[in-house]
């Protein structure tokens, strides 16, 4: 997760006035967080840079139209969806078996990072197996599902944020994440792994 910080809130308000040099130097902080999030969503580390470039590029023309209601982050995210979304209209889409050679890619560095803790390689092949399952039944899901999905539990942000990012009411995350749950949860071979996501949702 990028966290914003006061510098670079004092680099976006450079950019919101006009100052690409400012901009360029955002996106220096927010490229390789965005093109994490753009592997998870097509596999493809090439294509992933592209789809990151091709949201900085949004950004930067639509830059105005952030209002600061979310993290900067979560609206880049958005921004990435949306062209992401707009990819798979106009091309054919990846196969299952491309999602799960990039969830292999995307979760080396956390499985790394608990390998650090104790965890054994058996638990971590595991831990990368069953997020290839939730990846693919994440993917299998409507658009509009699949966006709060990833920006609740991938991106990490608030439901106020998510709202924002999207341009909706909090009232409607709230539903397409629960409708999504539910789908998911009605996947077989998911049910058990979403035991830790139910707790979550029933505390929302």
């Amino acid at each position: 997760m990028t966290l914003e910080t006061p510098e670079t809130g004092s680099l976006l308000d450079r950019a919101r006035a006009g100052d690409c040099e400012a901009f360029c130097e955002l996106c220096r902080v927010y490229e390789t967080g965005l093109v994490r999030q753009a592997m998870a969503l097509c596999g493809n580390a090439t294509l992933a840079e592209d789809l990151a470039q091709d949201t900085l590029v949004e950004a930067w023309k639509g830059l105005r139209r952030y209002n600061g209601r979310c993290r900067f982050f979560t609206w880049l995210c958005a921004i990435l969806l949306h062209r992401h979304r707009n990819a798979l209209r106009q091309k054919r889409p990846l196969s299952l078996a491309a999602f799960a050679r990039r969830d292999e890619n995307e979760l080396e560095d956390r499985t790394d990072r608990l390998a650090d803790d104790g965890v054994s390689p058996d638990q971590a092949a595991l831990a990368r197996e069953e997020a290839a399952l939730v990846r693919e039944c994440v993917q299998s899901l409507p658009l509009k599902h699949q966006q709060v999905i990833h920006l609740r539990f991938y991106v990490d942000d608030s439901l106020e944020g998510i709202a924002a990012a999207l341009g909706c009411s909090v009232g409607t995350v709230k539903s397409r994440l629960f409708h999504a749950l539910e789908k998911l949860r009605a996947m077989r071979g998911i049910r058990a792994l979403f035991a830790n996501v139910e707790q979550k949702v029933e505390s929302l």
